[in-house]
This record gives C-alpha cells, sequence and structure tokens, in this order.
C-alpha cells in the first residue's frame, strides 16, 4: 500500500505538467482544427530557453529569484516564438486542407529539433546550481521529491490562469468564440488570424513552462520532447477540445505512467512506462472515439 501511495501521489503530480502541456494542444485544436505534432519539441525548446535565462540570471541574484525572473522570460519568449511560428509558417495555410496543416507541423518539428540541437547541443544538461532541494517532503508517512511538489504547484496556478484567461478576458472569449462557430464570430468582428496567433503563442507558454518542470526533474535533453508527445494519450482521453478534459487526462496518464513503471517494469524491462499511455490510448479509442468530453460529430445523410 505504501508503494501505491507513493506512485500514485507521483503520478498525480507529474500528471500535472503533462496537463499543462496539453492545455496548448486543445487550444490549437479547438480554435483551428490542427493536430499540433510539433508540442514535443515546443516543451523542449521551452526547457532549454529557461535554463539559458537561469544560468545568465543566477550569475547576480539569488537562485529563487533567477528561477522565476527565468520562468517568466519563458513565457514572454514563448509568447514571441509563437506569433512569429504562426505569422511565418501557419497563416499561409489559412483555408488549407487540414492533413496539409498538419503536415506542416510535422515538418516543424523537425526544424525545431535541428535547431535545439544546433544552440545546445545534445548532451544532458542540468539547472546548476539546483533549483529544488534534493530532500523529500514527508506528507502523511508519503515521501515526496519536493520537485516533483513544486512543479505541480506551478502548473496548478498557471493552469487556473489559462481557464481565468478563456472565462473572463475578452481575448479568452474570442478563442472560445471562434472554437465554437468561427463564421459567427467572424461576423460579429473577431478576427481569425489574431485568434490563431494567441493560440498558439499562449500552447508554446504552455509547453515551455511544462519543458522547465520536467526538465528539473531528470535533466534536459531529447528525452523532454518525448514525454511532451504524452500528451497526445492526454487529450485524446479528455477530448481533443476539452480544457477540463486536458486536465483530467494529464492526470490520469501520470498516474498510469507512475503504476505501470512502478509495477510492470521487473516483468517487461525496457521502458514499459512509455509504451503504456499509448496501448491505454488504442484501447480507449475502441470505445470512446471522441474522449470523455470531446464534441460528437454526428452526420446525417
Amino acid at each position: 500500500m505504501e508503494l501505491f501511495l507513493q506512485l500514485l501521489t507521483t503520478g498525480v503530480m507529474l500528471g500535472s505538467i503533462f496537463a499543462l502541456v496539453a492545455l496548448g494542444w486543445v487550444l490549437i485544436y479547438k480554435c483551428s482544427g490542427v493536430l499540433n505534432l510539433a508540442m514535443g519539441e515546443l516543451t523542449l525548446i521551452g526547457g532549454y530557453v529557461c535554463l539559458g535565462l537561469y544560468e545568465r540570471f543566477v550569475q547576480s541574484m539569488p537562485m529563487t529569484y533567477a528561477f522565476l525572473l527565468a520562468i517568466v522570460g519563458t513565457l514572454i519568449v514563448g509568447f514571441v516564438l509563437g506569433l512569429l511560428t504562426e505569422r511565418i509558417f501557419l497563416r499561409k495555410m489559412i483555408g488549407e486542407p487540414i492533413l496539409a496543416v498538419i503536415m506542416v507541423t510535422v515538418g516543424l518539428s523537425f526544424f525545431f529539433k535541428g535547431m535545439v540541437f544546433i544552440i545546445w547541443d545534445t548532451d544532458t544538461q542540468m539547472f546548476v546550481p539546483q533549483v529544488f532541494p534534493i530532500d523529500p517532503v514527508v506528507i502523511f508517512g508519503i515521501a515526496m521529491g519536493q520537485v516533483y511538489l513544486w512543479s505541480f504547484v506551478a502548473a496548478m496556478i498557471l493552469m487556473v490562469v489559462f481557464v481565468c484567461f478563456f472565462k473572463y478576458t475578452r481575448w479568452g472569449l474570442s478563442m472560445q468564440a471562434c472554437a465554437d462557430d468561427e463564421m459567427a464570430a467572424l461576423s460579429l468582428g473577431v478576427s481569425a488570424k489574431f485568434v490563431y496567433a494567441l493560440a498558439w503563442a499562449i500552447a508554446f507558454m504552455s509547453a515551455g513552462v511544462g519543458g522547465t518542470l520536467l526538465g528539473n526533474i531528470n535533466g534536459l535533453n531529447y528525452s523532454v520532447s518525448v514525454l511532451g508527445l504524452l500528451v497526445l494519450p492526454v487529450v485524446v482521453f479528455g477530448g481533443l477540445n476539452s480544457v477540463p478534459g486536458a486536465i483530467v487526462g494529464g492526470i490520469t496518464i501520470g498516474v498510469l505512467q507512475n503504476l505501470t513503471g512502478g509495477y510492470l517494469d521487473r516483468f517487461f524491462p525496457g521502458g514499459i512506462k512509455e509504451i503504456a499511455p499509448f496501448v491505454f490510448m488504442v484501447v480507449f479509442l475502441l470505445f470512446k472515439p471522441y474522449g470523455l468530453w470531446g464534441w460528437e460529430r454526428i452526420e446525417r445523410v
């Protein structure tokens, strides 16, 4: 039971990071119907940007302030990169078949990956000095690493901020209007180009913070982009266009990955925890093709 609770708790905290990354994926799909297959590379870029800013800031200020400023800088850089990516690569694809736009995101994934390797190399890099203490925190007899605990807190705060943005700000409401009925939103004066650009900017921001938190757990290398792709089972489970589904799906997949790693790795060595979410996704699609809260499309002929 102690092992189960340990795996469950860590899985929930890891899943909150997956949910944060999945939020960007869901947002792009809601606004444009496009699956962004470059999400793993967006996560990787954000992690390396935060690392570079942290290494610069920590030379002149305390570690905590340096990391907080690096997070803020990552959000700003992510916002700008998202706007540029949409303007340079994707704006010309408005009105083109969805499959063509998806293939553009595949090309972007290879482009971003190559840029990361050119700028930061392929070796594993760590946040030095270490941001989160090594000593675990014991709560109700369960030992939790501080990196997981603070990552969970940061992910929850940012998700609350994003949800409030969608519900209570003019820009957020414009994005929801475009997602629900693009033609009606255009007739009311909503700019679809602006909404798509903003969706990519927020996707870069959420993925970047997710990459930063994942990089603090095991260091930054190419595997972070693979972890970023775990948002695919997350969004499929919760529903491709559901923000609450991204949160529930992220926590579910995080717990599933941790439990399979804790209990099945001894029988199936070689990375069963990385495969399990995709196996779960395939089986789940057989029974719920639209996810828990996804829009069901019914065509009448």
